[in-house]
């Protein structure tokens, strides 16, 4: 067995905790697929978990917390929302309700949506380390991004060796498959993203409830495609230096940068400071210049948002 990997015990569940702690990422186990576990508090954590898994874009992440009463300090539950985390909770389904003005979870891992997709895992483990964290934890599956998702510790090893510090082996998922989205943002509740709990099942408990058009272009939560967030000052990109009535969103050595995203260059700083930054200044100025940002590893996600924030 590799080193990385540790068997569930409260020894574990220490070890897990003190990583989460300070920002590292952790293989956990869930009753669904094992999560690439990181601090959804801390932008920098998230912008690592999207640097492991090689991930495309932004998409929003699942937050997983321990109770309905630590998911209700993140989000607006409505009486839909309520009723169905009442029934399924701790299990493998997911809400996507409005984001609370003073929750916690960062806006990397809500990618700039005013929403948060939360759930409480049906894994005893994971909810044991939820409950020593305090904290809700970002875990989309614990692979690259585009391979298929893991059901084994060993998965997770094979693809994240050298990206994770921690992998917990708590043996195969019991449900292998991932977990029903619901949108309980309106009266009427939608099924984003069919998965481990049946739509029939889900129907018997709720009678306003209708399936999602899977083909959407806005999206609001994993497991579709990506909805951007567009401020509402004008986006000007690659650009050299900032007109007198631009901000000036920087990178790198940046002269005159009313905010800069990294001055040292770091593409993952960058990534953790892009929405809080961007909409920092979509507070005070109607156009934002934005000098060029490289296009690789998290420099290809950030000039992709930008793109869809201009579009």
């Amino acid at each position: 067995m590799s080193e990385i990997i540790a068997k569930v015990s409260s020894f574990s569940c220490n070890q897990a905790t003190k990583i989460l702690q300070k920002g590292g990422l952790v293989g956990i186990p869930t009753e669904t697929v094992y999560g690439l576990g990181g601090d959804a508090t801390n932008s920098y954590a998230v912008a690592k978990i999207f640097e492991a898994k090689g991930r495309p874009s932004f998409n929003p992440l699942i937050s997983h917390v321990c109770d309905l009463n630590a998911a209700i300090l993140q989000g607006e539950f409505n009486s839909i929302a309520l009723s169905l985390a009442e029934i399924f909770w701790p299990g493998p389904l997911t809400l996507v309700v409005p984001f609370k003005t003073s929750g916690t979870v960062c806006d990397l891992a809500r990618a700039g949506l005013n929403t948060i997709a939360i759930r409480v895992p049906g894994n005893q483990f994971t909810l044991s380390l939820l409950q020593e964290f305090a904290k809700p934890v970002a875990a989309p599956s614990a692979n690259i991004s585009g391979r298929l998702s893991p059901t084994l510790a060993e998965h997770v090893l094979l693809d994240l060796e050298n990206r994770i510090e921690l992998i917990i082996d708590d043996g195969p998922c019991s449900e292998g498959i991932e977990s029903t989205v619901i949108d309980c943002t309106n009266e009427k509740a939608r099924v984003l993203r069919l998965g481990a709990v049946p739509f029939d099942e889900i129907k018997n408990h709720l009678d306003k409830i209708e399936l999602a058009n899977f083909e959407t272009k806005s999206p609001s939560s994993p497991g579709q495609l990506l909805k951007h967030y567009a401020p509402n000052a004008t986006l000007r990109l690659n650009a050299c230096n900032s007109n007198s009535d631009e901000a000036l969103l920087g990178f790198g050595d940046t002269q005159n940068a009313t905010l800069n995203l990294s001055p040292s260059g770091n593409l993952t700083e960058a990534a953790s400071n892009f929405f809080a930054m961007l909409r920092e200044l979509d507070k005070n100025f109607d156009s934002i210049a934005v000098v060029p940002i490289p296009q690789e590893g998290l420099g290809a996600a950030i000039n992709d948002r930008l793109q869809r924030a201009v579009n």
